[in-house]
C-alpha cells in the first residue's frame, strides 16, 4: 500500500538553494544586524562587572579575537550603573564597542542599563516571574490577568529602550521557563516560541521593534526545533526579527564545539541566522573564533549545484521522530547508529585498529573494546593480514572481496551502477553508494527496498547538508526503508574545521532523525583517533547514541561564583567513565535548576564559596562549602547506585 505523506508546513526560504532568510535590520550601535548585514559574532564577559578595568581589558581581548558585540552582566542596579564607567574607559581606549547588557530577575537593572549601553538582553522566563516549579492550572481569564501583570512590568523598560534608542534580544532559554508557561505548553519547543511572542506583542503594542529573539537550549535538537517553529509563527503573525543563534551550556573542549556546531550550523544551513555567540566552558576570546569560522562557511554558499527542489516538507521540522528501516544485520531497525572507520588510505594493522577503540591483551588472547569503539571498518582495495575482533566488521570494495575464500566473515561495496549488473552479491548485506543522481534514476527503481541493501549516501556538492537531505526526504515520500549511512569526505582542511563541518553536515541530519551510521573519510592521515572519538561525539550531541557522561556546563559570566573551568575538569576526571550520566554544572543560580534542564546531577554556586547539589531539579545538598562539594556530589551518585569503578 502507499505511503501517504502528510505535508509539512516550511521555516527558510527554501529546502534546496541556499540563501539567507531576510530578517529586518536591527541597530546595535554601530554594528547593525539583520538585513543585508553579515552574521554578526558576539560573546560575553567572565569577569566582575563592578571590576572596571578587568571588564575593559577581557572586552579588548574579545574584540581583538574577533568579536563585534560583548555582553556583560548586570544581576543588580550597581553593575548596571558601573556599566557607564565600562563604557567610559572603552571609549578613552579607543574602543567603541556596543555593548550588551545581561539581566535576570531584576527589571530596574534593565532600566538603568538601557539608558546606558546599546542593547539589553532580557529572558522572558524571569524577568518578571520566580521559577517554584508549580503546577498551576491556570483558567484563560487568571493567564490573561498573569500576561497583564507581565505587561505593567515590562513596558517601562520597553519605553526607556524606544526613548534611547537601545536594541532588545528577548532570549527564550528551554531550561528556564516560568512555571506558568510549563502549566500550559509543557517544557516544548512551543512553550519556548510562545514566551518569546508574548514579550514582542507588548512591545509592539508600544511601537517599538528593535527587537532580536533568541530559542537557546543545551538540546540542539530542541534548540533547533524552537527556532523552526519560532520563523513559523513569526510568519503568521507577519513579524521578521532577526535571530541569534546559540547553544547554551555546550560545555567545554572538543564537546563543546561539536554540539554548539551541531546546533548553530543546522541552522546555518537553512539561511537561518543573523548574529551567533558559541557558549563553552573556557576563556570567553576561545568563543569567537569558532563562530567566525562556523559564519565563514556561508559567505560562497549562493553557486552551489543547483538541487532537485521540494515543494514541502515530508516530515514535521518541529518534531522529532526516526526513519524507519528495517534491520539488517543489526544495521537499522531499532539498533544504534553504527560509527564506521575509514582505513582504505592505510595499510590496515594492528597499531591502527587500537586508534578505533580495540586492545589486544597477550594475558588471555583476546580483543578488549571501549565504549567507542568504531563497529566497521573500510579497507577498501587493502586485504586483511590479522584476526581482527569478532565486533568489528570489515568491509571490501566489491572487485576485491569477490576474490576472498571467506567472504561471509566481512560485507563488500559496490559503486551504484557496479551492483546493477553484479554478478554476486553478499546473501547478507550489501553496501551501496548512492548519490543524488541515483536516486532520480530509472535503475534506482530496480534495486530500491532490496533487502540486503544497506546505502551510504555520498554528496560532492558544497550545499552537501541539503543534498543528502533531499536524499532522505525521496526515500521517505517514496517509502524507501533500506538503512542509510550517511557518508562525508573531507579534504585540505584542518582537523578543527573538520569537527564543526563534520558535526553541522552529519549532526544536522541525525537530529532529523535521518542516518543509521556515519562515516567520514578525512584525506589526513594520523587522525583515525581523533576522527572516531569525534563521530561519537556527533552522535552523543545529537542524542541518539550515548557513549560517555555528558556535562552541561555552562560558559560562565560575572555572575559566576567559583571557576568554572577547574570546577569542570576536576568532576571530569572523577567522573567522565559514568555512561550515560548526564552532570550539570553551574555558575550561579541563573543557571541553576532551570537551565540544567534534563542533568541527573546538578552542581551550582549559590555564595560565596557555597555550592548546592542536585538530583534533578530537587536539591539534595545546600550550601555545602565548595572544597568538599565534588566529593559529596560522588557520595549522592554512589548513593543513587549509579557509580561504577574506573
Amino acid at each position: 500500500m502507499e505511503k501517504i505523506i502528510k505535508k509539512y508546513k516550511n521555516y527558510c526560504n527554501s529546502l534546496t538553494q541556499y540563501s539567507r532568510y531576510v530578517t529586518r535590520e536591527v541597530k546595535v550601535g554601530n554594528i547593525p544586524l539583520g538585513g543585508k548585514n553579515p552574521i554578526r559574532i558576539q560573546s560575553m564577559t567572565t569577569t566582575d562587572t563592578m571590576d572596571t578595568i578587568a571588564t575593559v581589558e577581557q572586552t579588548i581581548r574579545m574584540f581583538e579575537a574577533g568579536c563585534e558585540y560583548v555582553r556583560i552582566t548586570a544581576p543588580s542596579i550597581n553593575e548596571a550603573q558601573n556599566l557607564a564607567e565600562i563604557k567610559k574607559e572603552l571609549q578613552y581606549r579607543g574602543y567603541n564597542i556596543p555593548l550588551i547588557a545581561d539581566i535576570h530577575f531584576t527589571p530596574n537593572a534593565a532600566e538603568v542599563a538601557a539608558r546606558i549601553i546599546e542593547k539589553v538582553r532580557v529572558n522572558p522566563g524571569n524577568y518578571a516571574d520566580r521559577k517554584k516549579f508549580q503546577q498551576i492550572d491556570y483558567t484563560n481569564d487568571e493567564y490573561n490577568f498573569e500576561l497583564e501583570r507581565i505587561r505593567n512590568k515590562f513596558v517601562p523598560l520597553v519605553k526607556i529602550c524606544k526613548e534611547y534608542g537601545t536594541a532588545m534580544r528577548i532570549g527564550t532559554n528551554h531550561g528556564s521557563l516560568s512555571d506558568r508557561i510549563m502549566s500550559r505548553f509543557g517544557d516544548t519547543p512551543d512553550g519556548m516560541v510562545e514566551a518569546a511572542l508574548e514579550f514582542v506583542r507588548i512591545c509592539q503594542d508600544e511601537n517599538y521593534f528593535d527587537i532580536v529573539l533568541s530559542m537557546k537550549a543545551s538540546n540542539p535538537q530542541v534548540m533547533v526545533q524552537a527556532y523552526r517553529l519560532l520563523i513559523q509563527k513569526m510568519q503568521v503573525e507577519k513579524m521578521n526579527y532577526p535571530l541569534h543563534l546559540g547553544v547554551t551550556e555546550a560545555g567545554d573542549g572538543e564537546d563543546g564545539r561539536i554540539k554548539s556546531a551541531l546546533g548553530i550550523g543546522a541552522l546555518l544551513e537553512d539561511g537561518i541566522g543573523d548574529t551567533i555567540r558559541v557558549s563553552l566552558t573556557e576563556e570567553p576570546e576561545n568563543e569567537s573564533p569558532v563562530a567566525i569560522e562556523l559564519a565563514n562557511r556561508y559567505k560562497n554558499r549562493v553557486d552551489h549545484k543547483s538541487i532537485i527542489p521540494i515543494d514541502y516538507l515530508p516530515k514535521d521540522p518541529t518534531n522529532y521522530f526516526r526513519r524507519e528501516a528495517i534491520s539488517i544485520s543489526n544495521l537499522g531497525g531499532n539498533s544504534v547508529p553504527k560509527v564506521f572507520a575509514d582505513f582504505s588510505r592505510n595499510l590496515f594493522n594492528v597499531k591502527l585498529i587500537e586508534k578505533i577503540g580495540y586492545h589486544y591483551s597477550d594475558e588471555t588472547d583476546k580483543w578488549n573494546m571501549d565504549e567507542m569503539a568504531a563497529d566497521f571498518v573500510y579497507i577498501g582495495k587493502n586485504e586483511l593480514k590479522f584476526e581482527t575482533p569478532q565486533n568489528l566488521k570489515i568491509i571490501y570494495d566489491y572487485k576485491l572481496w569477490m576474490k576472498l575464500a571467506e567472504q561471509e566473515k566481512c560485507f563488500p561495496i559496490f559503486q551504484f551502477d557496479e551492483f546493477i549488473v553484479a554478478s554476486k552479491k553478499s546473501f547478507v548485506m550489501n553496501f551501496v553508494y548512492l548519490n543524488i543522481e541515483n536516486v532520480f534514476s530509472e535503475a534506482f527503481d530496480k534495486i530500491a527496498n532490496d533487502k540486503t541493501i544497506v546505502f551510504v549516501v555520498t554528496t560532492e556538492n558544497i550545499h552537501g547538508f541539503a543534498e543528502q537531505r533531499r536524499i532522505f526526504f525521496e526515500l521517505l515520500i517514496r517509502n524507501i526503508n533500506n538503512p542509510v549511512i550517511i557518508k562525508r569526505s573531507y579534504s585540505y582542511i584542518e582537523f578543527d574545521q573538520l569537527r564543526l563541518y563534520a558535526s553541522t553536515d552529519i549532526g544536522g541530519l541525525l537530529i532529523e532523525g535521518f542516518g543509521d551510521g556515519v562515516w567520514v573519510e578525512y584525506n589526513k592521515n594520523g587522525y583515525e583517533a581523533y576522527v572516531n572519538k569525534m563521530l561519537f561525539g556527533i552522535l552523543q550531541a545529537a542524542r541518539v547514541r550515548i557513549s560517555k557522561t555528558e556535562y552541561i556546563a555552562c560558559p560562565s559570566c560575572g555572575r559566576t561564583l567559583f571557576n568554572l573551568v577547574d570546577v569542570t575538569n576536576k568532576i571530569r576526571n572523577r567522573t567522565e567513565h559514568l555512561k550515560g550520566i548526564k552532570i550539570g554544572i553551574m555558575g550561579c543560580i541563573v543557571n541553576g535548576p532551570g537551565e540544567m534542564a534534563d542533568a541527573d546531577y546538578g552542581y551550582v554556586g549559590s555564595g560565596v564559596g557555597k555550592i548546592t547539589l542536585y538530583r534533578g531539579k530537587e536539591i539534595v545538598r545546600k550550601n555545602i562549602a565548595s572544597e568538599n562539594a565534588v566529593e559529596e556530589l560522588i557520595n549522592i551518585i554512589k548513593g543513587d547506585g549509579n557509580w561504577v569503578d574506573k
